[in-house]
């Protein structure tokens, strides 16, 4: 087996924050993975960056009337943030918009250009005439021709799942003007993806079939029986990296030719600042590849981006692509448009000192073979059930119990007791489940060591027997020390803050991994550990009962057809509306209200009467121009004197975007004063 581990995790998109989706479905299980190899003695670089060429993040620009460049900025930081916050231990997290990257993105182009592994094809491409730009695929909208999905890019459909081409969408339209672009001939640079089918066939199909994961297998499969086509590895954007040749002004390469070459040239950083070769761990036949992602980036990682790396011919191939399926959210598809989401720069904030909660929680749901779920209620579940109720009881009743009876100094044992063999077997049961990228078994099998703590002290009643047969209360607390720091140990890959939290509590050091699958004694007798503190605490009902209400509060606010529109109020009954008197009046004087920059004071007639009324109009509206003008008038409110002046009665208004107020008024000026409105 070999000794380098070369790690990737898919690059997020500097477009918006990650949510628990990104972190259930590719970076807490590529950081347990990573942790564990480093604690199994493996050489590991475990590198990510943020993806900042993507049209996603044009999109957002363009929204927000800002430079691609200010996007990319604000949002690497937030998700880097995200990821210390939440103990991602990557060894390098970079960006695509370095120096560096740049340099080493066109490098590799430039291998395979003259080594003539592309080709050039002059293409019809859509174009916006009104924009006066070629369209990449993200930025073309129209009908699936699969599902019917009205609102499918021109390379996916969201809906269904199904990868597209722009030509196959049904009544296109640009998402710059709206039109329907046409089509225009310009030249790119074509991968033949056909030209390495045999290749890949005989890599994936034939090498991996007994291990890699069925859903990666099975994806793959599907599209080399569909046959492979070429795939422009350029295109005519301004935000890219530049294709490094003469007279390709205005193309860049395409997205997902430079973002997987991040690994590369993030590697590269990573072994600058290390003293490293980072040959090592991507030319060296003593290095494994693994990639982790989600199941949409299966094309990329298994097909073109190894397609890139055999025609360049320095590179070795991913030995495994374990990806992830989706998590869903309280039953209902994660969406970044709708903010149906947790994200996790607020999930910090919320849950101050609790990241190994959420680590836990969404570990216990991966979605490794098939779609999960994730929702709150589970959320609180697996905290106050499993890890206060099971694992942090264990824990506390040991060092309880080892500082009331022995001043917190591990007592006398038998080092051959047969329970210790617990322990061994737990800590390969978890290496062989990592080992084979099954996060949730090995999960379950660490909890079960926790488990099996809490019965065997639970049946030893060592609280019980140090009065009777001390011999027998010290041998049971000696063990369940042994199990403590097994626990501190084996969960570090899991829940890190917790770990290092025991692993002082216990003041014991990091071990490796082997010495908790083979030695029966982790902690000596005399050891003196440290007083106990609490590991997890109750999450209480009106905690999630918050954020429950506030995915409500979300779901409501996605039914509005105007985002701006204030929440409904209060219901009423219908009874309450029948007492409201609204009239159709006319405006018959307006003045200005003294030492009152706000308030006009008006005369009007209402059919019934010529009152009074007093309203803060004046920042919108001259008293000139509302002279004559009919309105509609609550005209049963009870008078209120209003700097000194009795008003008697209410217009009603609402506010433009400008802030500007409006009057609502009747369609038809003819209209009647003092008719009833309802």
């Amino acid at each position: 087996m070999s000794n380098k581990k070369m790690i990737t995790a898919a690059l997020p998109y500097a477009n918006g924050p990650v949510h628990i989706g990104h972190l259930a479905g590719v970076y807490i299980p590529a950081d347990v993975y990573a942790r564990f190899q480093r604690r199994s003695g493996k050489d590991v670089a475990f590198i990510c960056g943020s993806d900042e060429h993507g049209i996603p993040i044009t999109i957002r620009a363009k929204k927000e009337g800002v430079t691609p460049q200010d996007i990319v900025d604000k949002y690497h930081e937030i998700i880097k943030k995200s990821f210390s916050d939440l103990g991602i231990s990557f060894d390098e997290y970079s960006r695509t918009t370095s120096q560096n990257h740049r340099e080493t993105s066109q490098d590799f182009f430039k291998v395979l250009h003259e080594k003539g592994k592309f080709t050039e094809e002059m293409s019809e491409q859509y174009f916006d005439e009104q924009a006066g730009e070629f369209l990449a695929d993200r930025y073309i909208v129209g009908t699936c021709p699969n599902c019917g999905n009205d609102n499918a890019y021109g390379d996916q459909c969201e809906k269904c799942g199904s990868t597209l081409s722009p030509s196959e969408l049904i009544n296109p339209k640009s998402m710059l003007s709206g039109n329907v672009p046409i089509l225009k001939e310009t030249k790119n640079w074509y991968l033949p993806l056909n030209e390495y089918e045999d290749f890949l066939n005989e890599w994936i199909i034939e090498g991996h079939k007994d291990d890699w994961k069925p859903n990666v297998y099975g994806q793959v499969k599907s599209w080399l029986n569909d046959g492979l086509k070429p795939r422009a590895m350029t295109r005519d954007l301004n935000w890219g990296v530049p294709v490094p040749l003469p007279n390709a002004e205005g193309k860049v390469l395409y997205v997902w030719f430079d973002a997987p070459i991040g690994y590369i040239s993030f590697t590269k950083e990573w072994a600058a600042k290390n003293g490293k070769d980072w040959k090592d761990y991507w030319q060296s036949e003593n290095s494994d590849l693994v990639h982790f992602i989600g199941k949409d980036n299966i094309v990329f990682h298994c097909i073109i981006f190894p397609a890139m790396m055999k025609a360049h011919g320095d590179y070795k191939m991913p030995t495994n692509v374990p990806a992830f399926e989706f998590l869903n959210l309280e039953n209902d598809k994660i969406s970044t448009s709708r903010n149906w989401a947790v994200w996790a720069h607020e999930y910090v904030q919320d849950f101050p000192g609790q990241q190994d909660v959420l680590r836990y929680a969404l570990l216990s749901s991966a979605p490794e073979t098939k779609d999960n779920n994730f929702t709150w209620k589970d959320f609180q579940t697996k905290n106050n059930s499993e890890l206060v109720g099971i694992f942090g009881n264990f824990i506390n009743r040991v060092a309880v119990l080892i500082h009331k009876y022995y001043d917190g100094i591990v007592p006398q044992g038998d080092v051959n007791a047969p329970e210790l063999a617990e322990i061994n077997k737990s800590a390969k049961e978890i290496s062989g489940f990592l080992e084979n990228y099954e996060f949730r078994n090995s999960l379950t099998a660490l909890m079960n060591l926790a488990r099996f703590g809490n019965q065997y002290l639970q049946a030893e009643e060592p609280w019980k027997t140090i009065k009777d047969n001390p011999e027998k209360a010290a041998q049971s607390l000696f063990v369940g020390a042994q199990i403590a720091v097994a626990l501190a140990q084996l969960c570090e890959p899991f829940m890190p803050f917790s770990s290092e939290k025991l692993l002082t509590m216990f003041n014991v050091q990091k071990s490796d991994w082997k010495d908790i699958e083979t030695k029966s004694v982790l902690i000596e007798t005399g050891h003196q550990i440290n007083e106990s503190s609490l590991l997890f605490s109750k999450i209480e009902d009106d905690v999630i009962e918050a954020q429950i209400q506030k995915l409500e509060d979300t779901k409501q606010n996605n039914k509005k057809t105007n985002p701006n529109a204030n929440p409904m109020k209060e219901e009423i009954q219908f009874d309450d509306f029948t007492k409201i008197d609204l009239r159709t009046a006319t405006i018959l004087t307006a003045e200005k209200v003294e030492k009152a920059d706000k308030l006009l004071k008006f005369t009007v007639d209402t059919g019934v009467d010529v009152r009074t009324v007093v309203s803060g109009v004046a920042e919108s509206f001259s008293p000139e121009e509302l002279v004559g003008k009919q309105v509609m008038l609550l005209l049963n409110l009870a008078p209120r004197k209003i700097r000194g002046i009795e008003s008697q009665g209410m217009f009603l208004l609402t506010t433009k975007p400008d802030g500007k107020l409006s009057f609502v008024t009747p369609d038809d000026s003819n209209v009647e004063n003092g008719i009833e409105i309802g």
